[in-house]
């Protein structure tokens, strides 16, 4: 399938038309500009070389030798014969084919790079494009250096009939190989990536970004138009329009994209981990005076247990993204689950801390009632813990640590939640993080409630604030379920045991981080700072365990938690 471009802007000497918002831009300027338009910001298609000069370092970039050139397997003729389209192409692109591969270095990472030409026959895959990316995935393969893909295609290749479907699976099969091998791999989606290719290798990727505006999907809006003969949504196919349903990590502008690869290959170590996911030795932890508390003695005294559940939910305690950034020198957000929605209850991405690469996820809440609702107070649904498995899952690949921040009641209730599959999500969660060959660091840093919270804290070392809780059920709802209404809440908090001193007793949680006099709240700066050599303290504890020796602890830590009667 091949769709047709959208009229390109139309220039006359100096100036050109911009097809966004019909303004006339001065070339130079456009060209200054990286081909966006300054009066409405419309991203101008480009051209291979064009493409890389926005995406990797000055002068870096490599091509392979030789790239790679199709020929006419059918004897395809419409119009025109084919080897006489792809003969024209060739000279008016300079190009072999619609597809340009090499190395190149982005923030000084040295990468495999492949970057797409729509100009050449609507950047459509036939056999030379599908084996000019599997090429490069299997530089990437080779030399274990991640691969960055720029893509820009109307679908697949008509004139080469049956061979040209058959590079979906061929680039699928390489893209699925780095996955295997923890070989960390970017997509970038650019206007048009349609048909096949969307299908297969531009999704494939770690990490999907789009570029702001582009139009990305499978069939065509005309198409779908024509076939459906309903009205498209506002936006419907646009960049925005999939990451607001959770397809996408990002869409950035143009002149964001390298500086983005560049702190995502920071990030992610810009080595990779070995075959099946398994760690690689990273940056020493950096190593600090002993903060966790392991002896309940030591905290003796406090606040009751009502007491610390109002510490717990008090608003202005540090959230997730608070911590996050304290904790990290720096840190890219990741969204989305792929399948359905990004979930704002939910946040994640990599992070820097302590100078290592670390996959960092946590339950965002807000300091007033605009981002709490906005977030839904912390409620995730299935969406949200979707997103937080692929998170995991990535990391697991590329052998980065996962921290954890808990801070919920409890997983969203409501018809939309089940009807998605919240139970399913959940235990999923609990299930992959079980399986995880890298270190997993839990810490409960407001309220843990029920599966909700759980589901981001199967770790291999579970850390609780001194006035967060953690809990099966709220003291309230306990209260509604036992009494029919929720007046017995403070007696009930003390008998479910939820505060730090009672679930050291219990084995619940591994240690307790102290906080300031009064809660997180009255010092943000100095609780963040005590989770942050808290959480710096577990790692450098785990970093000496295989992947084997982590999940086995893992089951070991869960398997012995529980009293039952002897007979």
């Amino acid at each position: 399938m091949t769709i047709s471009p959208p009229a390109p802007a139309t220039a006359t000497g100096e100036w050109s038309r911009c097809p966004g918002c019909s303004a006339i831009v001065y070339v130079p300027r456009l060209a200054r500009a990286q081909r966006v338009c300054p009066e409405c910001g419309h991203h101008h298609r480009l051209n291979a070389g064009e493409r890389l000069r926005t995406l990797v370092d000055d002068g870096s970039f490599r091509a392979a030798v030789p790239q790679v050139r199709g020929g006419d397997p059918l004897g395809f003729a419409d119009s025109l014969p084919y080897a006489e389209r792809l003969a024209r192409a060739r000279a008016r692109t300079g190009l072999d084919d619609a597809v340009l591969h090499g190395t190149a270095t982005v923030g000084g990472h040295r990468v495999i790079v492949a970057v797409m030409d729509f100009s050449f026959l609507g950047g459509s895959m036939g056999s030379a494009v599908g084996e000019a990316v599997t090429r490069a995935c299997e530089q990437a393969l080779r030399e274990r250096v991640p691969l960055v893909l720029a893509i820009a295609s109307g679908g697949a290749r008509m004139q080469e009939g049956g061979l040209s479907l058959m590079q979906m699976g061929k680039t699928a099969q390489a893209m699925r190989r780095l996955r295997r091998a923890g070989v960390f791999s970017v997509c970038v989606l650019t206007d048009p990536t349609f048909g096949g290719v969307t299908a297969s290798f531009a999704t494939l990727g770690d990490v999907l970004i789009a570029e702001r505006g582009a139009l990305v999907g499978f069939a065509g809006p005309r198409v779908i138009a024509s076939a459906t003969r309903e009205k498209l949504p506002p936006g419907f196919q646009s960049a925005e329009y999939l990451a607001a349903r959770g397809m996408l990590d990002r869409v950035e502008p143009r002149d964001g994209l390298r500086p983005l690869l560049a702190r995502l290959l920071a990030m992610t170590g810009a080595t990779t981990g070995p075959a099946g996911g398994g760690r690689v030795p990273g940056p020493p932890v950096p190593g600090g005076p002993a903060v966790v508390i392991r002896d309940p003695g030591e905290l003796s005294g406090g606040p009751t247990a009502q007491e610390t559940v109002r510490l717990a939910r008090d608003t202005r305690r540090p959230t997730a993204l608070d911590y996050i950034w304290h904790l990290c020198s720096d840190f890219v957000e990741l969204h989305g689950d792929r399948t359905h929605g990004d979930d704002p209850a939910i946040v994640g991405g990599t992070g820097l801390l302590g100078g290592m690469p670390v996959m960092i996820i946590g339950h965002q809440k807000g300091h007033d009632t605009k981002e709490l609702v906005a977030r839904n107070f912390g409620l995730a649904h299935p969406e949200g813990y979707r997103k937080a498995l692929r998170l995991m899952r990535l990391a697991d690949r590329l052998g980065l640590p996962v921290v954890t921040l808990v801070d919920t009641q409890g997983a969203a209730p409501g018809v939309g939640a089940e009807e998605r599959g919240q139970s399913w999500a959940i235990a999923e969660c609990l299930a992959g993080m079980s399986e995880l060959s890298v270190p997993v660091v839990a810490t409960v840093v407001g309220e843990g409630g029920s599966g909700g919270a759980l589901a981001l804290a199967v770790a291999n070392r579970v850390l609780m604030l001194r006035h967060a809780v953690y809990s099966v059920i709220s003291p309230e709802s306990c209260s509604t379920i036992l009494y029919g209404d929720p007046s017995h809440g403070p007696a009930l908090a003390e008998s479910l045991r939820i505060t730090a001193p009672e679930l050291l007793r219990l084995g619940v949680v591994d240690g307790v981080v102290p906080e300031p006099r009064g809660g997180a709240q009255e010092d943000p700066r100095a609780a963040m700072e005590l989770l942050r050599a808290a959480v710096l303290e577990s790692l450098r504890e785990l970093s000496g365990l295989s992947g084997d020796e982590l999940r086995k602890h893992r089951y070991e830590r869960f398997r012995g938690l529980g009293v039952v009667d002897s007979e």
